[in-house]
C-alpha cells in the first residue's frame, strides 16, 4: 500500500535509530505526516550489543519493533526499505519501494564501522543485532573447535581473543570476556586449560577510554587487568589475515579479532557537496544543511562545528536523542513562523562498565568508580531501553547473572544467510506473543 496523501507537510525521516526515533516520537499526532524509513523493522539499542555477544542477554531484549513504538500515532507511517539516492532538486528520495516525495527531509542514518583499510571479512564487527548473534555463535563455536584441535598452536589460536578499540564498547566487551574466562567457561569446558587463554585489548591512543577522564581511564585499566585482560596502548592493527596478529612485534595466534575501533558516518548519495572532511554531513546550529532549507541531518551523521566542538559533537546516543528532540520542536516552530532554537548539547556524563560491581562514570568534575558507578550504569541503561518488557527481561537477566556468576544464553544458533531478516521475524513474533 502506498503512503496516503495528506493535507499536512510530509517529513521523511531516514533512519530509525536514537535520533530518528526521538524525532518521530516528538512529532507524533502533530500537524505533520511522518514517513519513517529504515532497513530494519526494529530499534536497536547498541550500548548493550556486547552483552548479546557474550551470552548475557537475549537479542529480543535490546531491540523493539518500530511499528509498536508508533502503534497509536495516527500520523506516523513506517516503511522497511533502503534508500539508494537523494534527489534534492525534485524533493524526492529513491528507495527500494519506489520514490517518496517530501516537504522536509531528515537524515538520521547514524554510523557504520570504519575498518581503516583492513579486510572486513576477516574481522568480527559489533554494530548490529545480527552481528552480535554472529559474534556469540563465533565465540562459543571457537571453544567447541578448540576441544578437537589438532595441535596446541591451533587450540591457542581458537581461545585467544583480540579486541581492537579501547572505547566504551571495547572496554565493556573485554571485561565481559574476562568474566567469562574466570567464572563461566571453565565450568562449561573443564577439558580446556584456561590459563592459556589470553584476552588482548588494543588501543591506538595512549590510554583506554580516551574520551573520558584520566581517572576513569586509570580505574578501568586496573579493573581490566585484574580480570586478566592484557592492554596494549599506542598500537595500531595494520594487517590481519585471520590467523595471527602482530602486537608490538609479537605474533599472537588468534582467529578472533573483534573490531570496535571506530565508526564513520553512514551518509547517502546525493548530498556529496555537504560532506565535511570526516565524511559527516555539515549542518548549521539548527541541524539544517546549509545549501537547503528543507533538509536536515541529526545524530552521528551530522557534523555541527562550533567553538566547543570544532569537529562536531561526539557520535554518542545522548547527542542524537537531544538533536532529534530539538529538531522536532524546531519543525513545529517553522510551521508556526517562529524563530528556530539553536542546538546546545547538554553533557549528561559518560560511563562504562567493566564487569560485576565495576564501572567508571564521569559527570563534569565528579568521577565515580566501583559499585556506585556500576549501579548508576545499570539504572541509566534500564531507563533508556525501549519497552517495559525489555526493561524487565534485562533486569531479570542481570540479577540472575549477578547471583549465579553465570550467563544462561550460551546457545550456538545456526541461522540462514539472511540473518537480518530472520531476526526481524523473531522480534515480531516474540513481542506479539
Amino acid at each position: 500500500m502506498k503512503i496516503p496523501t495528506s493535507a499536512h507537510p510530509r517529513i521523511v525521516i531516514i533512519g530509525g535509530g536514537f535520533a530518528g526515533m526521538e524525532l518521530a516520537k516528538k512529532l507524533r499526532n502533530k500537524p505533520f505526516q511522518i514517513v519513517l524509513l529504515d532497513k530494519n523493522n526494529y530499534f536497536n539499542f547498541q550500548p548493550l550489543l556486547y552483552q548479546v555477544a557474550t551470552s548475557g542477554l537475549e537479542p529480543n531484549s535490546i531491540a523493539f519493533p518500530l511499528r509498536r513504538v508508533f502503534r497509536n500515532a495516527r500520523n506516523v507511517f513506517f516503511r522497511m526499505t533502503e534508500v539508494s539516492h537523494i534527489d534534492p532538486e525534485n524533493h524526492t528520495v529513491q528507495t527500494g519501494i519506489g520514490p517518496i516525495d517530501y516537504d522536509y527531509l531528515v537524515i538520521a542514518t547514524g554510523s557504520q564501522a570504519n575498518y581503516f583499510g583492513l579486510d572486513p571479512s576477516k574481522l568480527l564487527p559489533l554494530k548490529s543485532v545480527p552481528q552480535a548473534l554472529q559474534l556469540r555463535n563465533h565465540i562459543l563455536g571457537e571453544f567447541e573447535k578448540a576441544l578437537v584441535a589438532d595441535s596446541p598452536e591451533e587450540q591457542k589460536a581458537r581461545i585467544n581473543f583480540v579486541v581492537v578499540g579501547g572505547g566504551p564498547t571495547g572496554v565493556e566487551l573485554a571485561g565481559a570476556l574476562g568474566e567469562m574466562k574466570n567464572f563461566v567457561l571453565p565450568r562449561d569446558y573443564p577439558e580446556l586449560d584456561f590459563s592459556a587463554m589470553n584476552i588482548f585489548l588494543v588501543e591506538g591512543m595512549d590510554r583506554i577510554l580516551p574520551t573520558m577522564s584520566e581517572t576513569a581511564s586509570s580505574k578501568a585499566r586496573s579493573y581490566l587487568e585484574a580480570l586478566g585482560v592484557q592492554i596494549h596502548l599506542k598500537t595500531l592493527v595494520k594487517e590481519y589475515q585471520g590467523r595471527a596478529i602482530d602486537i608490538n612485534g609479537i605474533q599472537v595466534p588468534s582467529r578472533n579479532l573483534i573490531w570496535t575501533a571506530g565508526v564513520k558516518a553512514a551518509s547517502l548519495p546525493g548530498l556529496e557537496e555537504a560532506l565535511g572532511k570526516s565524511g559527516r554531513i555539515q549542518v548549521d546550529a539548527f541541524n539544517r544543511i546549509a545549501a537547503y532549507q528543507d533538509i536536515f541531518a541529526i545524530g552521528d551523521v551530522a557534523e555541527m562545528a562550533s567553538e566547543d566542538a570544532p569537529r562536531g559533537h561526539p557520535m554518542l546516543a545522548p547527542v542524537a536523542i537531544q538533536q532529534g528532540r530539538l529538531l522536532g520542536q524546531n519543525l513545529l516552530r517553522l510551521q508556526q513562523g517562529q524563530p528556530l532554537k539553536p542546538f546546545e548539547y547538554f553533557d549528561k556524563g559518560t560511563m562504562a562498565t567493566i564487569g560485576r560491581n565495576k564501572a567508571v562514570a564521569d559527570w563534569g568534575k565528579l568521577h565515580l568508580s566501583g559499585f556506585l558507578a556500576w549501579m548508576a550504569w545499570m539504572f541509566v541503561h534500564l531507563f533508556t531501553l525501549v519497552g517495559f518488557r525489555n526493561k524487565l527481561v534485562v533486569l531479570v537477566n542481570w540479577v540472575y547473572n549477578y547471583f549465579t556468576y553465570d550467563k544462561a544464553l550460551r546457545l550456538i544458533i545456526k541461522r540462514g544467510k539472511n540473518q537480518e531478516e530472520t531476526f526481524e521475524e523473531t522480534v515480531t513474533e516474540s513481542v506479539s506473543a
